[in-house]
């Protein structure tokens, strides 16, 4: 990212970060849409960037009956549309694509990754690659496949001697035993409930190590969900107000202008609540109150992480009902005025579906430093807005002096952090209203578009990470087993109320598509 001039010096923190190794990176379902719009095209601009390693090795893995040629131009196609990088040239894309290889097998097929062993191995050659191309000893596999898949891609890597877990350690019959690392990146979701998503863990865990299960969740991946620790813990003047002290709550909010489209199918199973709050808005949570981690090494940040989970305050079913909402939306306009249908319209949702579009939540932490303040987690579909953010409310100022005659018109301080769109930070402050007797809050504004020519994706970020062994931004088991908690209690709260009660009781609200976004105070 270039850095635009300023009168301030930067520290480079790069000197003790991990780089990108040479691998072959390996992209299951590579002929979906996720390799065609992110995968693909974050790769390439990687590669622009300079950051991918020569020996990287890219093998997309699918069924549809393609050489390699066809899938180049496939995925040609993708980068053009959805790269940064628009506009670029044949020498370009060929020094990029003459790495790109296929292999067409179904995901149940052993003798499709028997295949891949082979090539991973160096038993197989690579067309093009040259005679002087050392083929990369370690092996990042990306699940970019349906959930029902995950479990039986580890099984079958693990049985062909790809993993690096148990099963996957060794070597099959006739194998030279292996050097190098083995890594696996998991797509959301991660599961329907704890249960589900505790097998699947077993499952992943028989064929590769924890520490190489990459769970992936692209809003971590975003630069001003990153900035949350450097924001807190390099500025002096936040740390020590960041506590039930100061703070009087927090509210943290992804919302969005579309409906589901043709989503119906998965959103019908999940709803708002798995789909976002469970690990999108949980992680927000975790990153915006968790202690500072004894250093900036991956597991140090997880384990605070964790902490925050398992204080994370539980309710009865009727106090959980009273602290959250669900709602669906129904027949309305998207924000440019053009129909929506009502989700209970959409193809392949069911008749009479109770599904939230529409999800609040109010938690609280049962911890020192937030004992008391709640957080209210929120995200919905088909409103007339769409952002992202969080947002520190801090307590008002003692009852004296302007608080005393001011009242409610002295605004309390606020700072926004906003993830999306207009990416930057921005606090509210009380000050004197020139030539007036008077006090008016103001904002002062800082945009990450200021000082930067462009916000990497967060694809990017994640699958540089991934390869080069940095877990930081990525979900560990015990996380996504807490965060599992928390839904696993709402839906159950839910399954029992009855959709047509009171919304303080569990009942499903319904708001036309393009409503405004609900006031938090419309839940008390």
């Amino acid at each position: 990212m270039n850095i635009r001039d300023s009168e301030y010096p930067y520290c480079s923190l790069d000197s003790g970060a991990l780089k990108p190794e040479a691998a072959f990176f390996v992209v299951f379902g590579a002929t979906g849409d996720l390799a065609k719009r992110k995968i693909f095209p974050s790769l390439f601009d990687l590669h622009m960037e300079k950051t991918l390693p020569q020996r990287l090795v890219m093998l997309g893995f699918a069924r549809r009956d393609l050489d390699d040629g066809a899938f180049r131009a496939d995925m040609r196609e993708g980068c053009a549309r959805h790269s940064r990088h628009k506009g670029f040239s044949d020498a370009d894309w060929a020094s990029f694509s003459s790495r790109i290889f296929y292999l067409a097998s179904d995901v149940s097929d052993p003798a499709g990754y028997a295949r891949l062993a082979s090539l991973i191995g160096g038993g197989e050659k690579l067309a093009g690659l040259g005679q002087d191309f050392s083929l990369p000893r370690n092996a990042l596999f990306y699940l970019a496949v349906g959930p029902e898949h995950f479990g039986l891609i580890a099984d079958r890597l693990g049985e062909a001697g790809l993993g690096s877990g148990r099963r996957g350690a060794g070597t099959r019959r006739g194998q030279k035993p292996r050097e190098g690392w083995r890594r696996l990146v998991v797509e959301k979701p991660y599961g329907r409930d704890e249960a589900s998503a505790g097998a699947l863990t077993e499952v992943l865990q028989r064929n590769f190590s924890e520490r190489d299960i990459y769970r992936i969740d692209h809003y971590l991946g975003k630069e001003t969900v990153q900035n949350l620790l450097y924001l807190r813990f390099a500025n002096a003047i936040f740390e020590p107000i960041w506590n039930r002290n100061h703070i009087e709550s927090m509210d943290i909010s992804v919302f969005e202008t579309e409906g589901i489209g043709q989503r119906g199918g998965y959103y019908d199973t999940a709803g708002a609540a798995r789909d976002m709050l469970q690990n999108h808005l949980v992680q927000l949570m975790c990153l915006a109150t968790m202690e500072p981690p004894a250093s900036l090494d991956p597991e140090s940040i997880r384990n605070e992480k964790v902490k925050v989970l398992q204080s994370v305050a539980t309710h009865d079913g009727p106090e959980l009902l009273r602290r959250s909402r669900r709602g669906q939306y129904a027949e309305g306009t998207d924000g440019q005025g053009n129909p929506v249908e009502a989700y209970a319209e959409a193809p392949k949702v069911r008749t009479g579906s109770a599904t939230e579009t529409y999800v609040s939540l109010t938690l609280e932490l049962d911890n020192w430093r937030f004992s008391g303040v709640p957080i209210t987690l929120r995200t919905g579909k088909a409103f007339a807005e769409k952002f992202s953010q969080i947002v520190v409310n801090f307590r008002r100022p003692p009852a004296a002096l302007f608080a005393a005659q001011c009242g409610e018109s002295l605004l309390p301080n606020r700072l926004v952090i906003r993830i999306q769109p207009d990416e930057g930070v921005w606090l509210r402050f009380n000050a004197k209203v020139p030539g007036m007797p008077a006090i008016k809050a103001s904002d002062l504004r800082f945009s990450f578009r200021d000082v930067a020519e462009y916000l990497p994706e967060a694809y990017e970020r994640l699958i540089a990470d991934a390869l080069s062994g940095d877990s930081t931004l990525f979900i560990r088991a015990d996380e996504s087993k807490f965060a599992w908690r928390i839904v696993d209690s709402l839906e159950a709260a839910w399954s029992s109320a009855d959709p047509s009660a009171r919304p303080d009781q569990g009942g499903l609200l319904r708001y036309a598509a393009g409503s405004p976004i609900p006031s938090l105070q419309s839940h008390e």
